[in-house]
């Protein structure tokens, strides 16, 4: 009798510690304050499902205006037309002249294009990569550091629990962003990706490493520097299409625009769509962060002229 009872015994301690350990590793997805249940359901569903996989799991994202907000307008831009001000404006020395010629090509021409990607390299040309990196955080730090939307961080803590690997892509220039997104969101220097220059003798150049990640070269970017289809890919804007496509998982759009309609060459396959329009249809999973205009910070790239970029003030959906 007493050798039937330890086996019940037995049988009830090892059911009760599977059970246990079932219900806990059930409840590993942390639910996103401020996303709807349907959301939260989907990548919690996602998310288990690649508890299997023993290969490699990729996250890639874009930065601004999906990681954290660009209105009233890009931090690469406030930056570099901070520094400007700061060190060349007014100045009839050669290098202020030349600096300050590619600035006003940055300000009169396609701010989306990439030659405006290669001026943005070209004015840091010649700084260190130290200097680089501190302009972009003292930057980030006066102005930018609230805009972190709260959501993608609990969504990048979910991941980082899951196992993944976290990539930042971004078409601003590498350097500038490393720094504070580091040590914002905890991700290694070497996952944090953007637009590429040749240093030499200790010094920034303006000779571009390729892929540009601009458009269709963030998923030429994915390829030659990830090495890995992601299983998740988040993105805000037509410049993400590409390597949101990259994606064999989730393809997530944070605050889509539902009023431009994308044209022409640029538009690619998004051509006659909004970018909320495409992504509805392409199964995509729509998120929604706060992204509202700063009226406490003054603005070098409002001063010299430059529209500002479309708020996406939280609403319910």
């Amino acid at each position: 009798m007493m050798l039937v009872v330890n086996k019940i015994k037995k049988a009830l301690f090892i059911g009760g510690f599977s059970f246990l350990f079932t219900f806990s590793f059930a409840q590993t997805y942390r639910p996103i304050h401020g996303w709807t249940d349907q959301v939260n359901q989907k990548l919690e569903s996602f998310l288990n499902s690649t508890l299997i996989i023993k290969e490699r799991k990729v996250a890639v994202f874009d930065c601004d205006g999906t990681l954290f907000g660009q209105s009233p307008y890009y931090l690469a831009d406030e930056a570099i037309y901070a520094f400007a001000k700061e060190n060349y404006a007014k100045k009839v020395d050669n290098l202020s002249k030349a600096k300050m010629a590619i600035i006003d090509a940055m300000l009169h021409g396609d701010n989306v294009g990439v030659n405006y990607v290669k001026n943005r390299i070209a004015f840091l040309a010649g700084l260190t990569p130290d200097a680089v990196n501190a302009i972009g955080k003292n930057c980030f730090y006066e102005k930018y550091r609230p805009k972190f939307y709260p959501e993608m961080r609990e969504l990048l803590a979910n991941l980082q629990h899951y196992g993944f690997e976290i990539w930042v892509l971004s078409a601003s220039p590498e350097l500038l962003y490393q720094q504070f997104v580091k040590e914002n969101l905890g991700i290694p220097e070497e996952r944090i990706l953007g637009v590429k220059s040749v240093v030499s003798h200790g010094r920034v150049t303006n000779q571009l490493v390729c892929p540009i990640p601009q458009d269709g070269g963030k998923a030429e970017a994915i390829q030659t520097f990830i090495k890995a289809r992601p299983l998740l890919v988040g993105g805000n804007s037509r410049g993400d299409l590409e390597m949101m496509n990259e994606s064999v998982g989730i393809k997530l759009i944070v605050n889509p625009d539902d009023e431009k309609i994308e044209k022409g060459i640029h538009a690619g396959d998004m051509d006659g769509y909004t970018v909320k329009q495409y992504w509805e249809a392409h199964d995509a999973l729509t998120v929604y962060c706060h992204d509202a205009d700063d009226t406490k910070s003054t603005y070098i790239t409002k001063e010299w002229g430059i529209p500002p970029n479309k708020s996406h003030p939280k609403i319910k959906h």
